[in-house]
């Protein structure tokens, strides 16, 4: 298969999965948004952070410093959360804690798109 047709599902199958993973908690949280504003959280913190991982990569200088390329991926994650959902900072790192947990859970049982299945 094409790389950047196995790298365009791939992108679409992990925003749907962190979409669904961010509505349910969402959800479970009292929030009223729908799947749409999940969807672009998840699309927005994934722009984030391939943005942020790029960039530190081209800079030879800042290549050993891709721990900072998360920490402000994250941050800037947290304030689309914020607006996106309108709550605190609080609740917003409460529910990105739980969306990173739960992330971190579904991502050891499912198989990576890229090493098994039909792709």
């Amino acid at each position: 298969m094409d790389p950047i047709i196995e790298t365009a599902i791939i992108f679409v199958v992990s925003l749907l999965i962190s979409a669904i993973i961010i509505f349910i908690v969402a959800k479970i949280s009292g929030e009223k948004e729908g799947f749409g504003t999940a969807l672009l959280a998840a699309f927005v913190g994934a722009i984030m952070y391939t943005t942020l991982y790029y960039v530190f990569g081209l800079i030879p200088e800042l290549a050993g410093l891709k721990w900072v390329a998360s920490l402000i991926g994250g941050i800037g994650w947290l304030l689309a959360l914020r607006k996106l959902y309108t709550i605190g900072w609080l609740k917003a790192l409460g529910l990105a804690f739980i969306i990173w947990i739960i992330s971190a859970i579904v991502g050891y049982f499912l198989p990576t798109l890229a090493t098994t299945g039909p792709v």
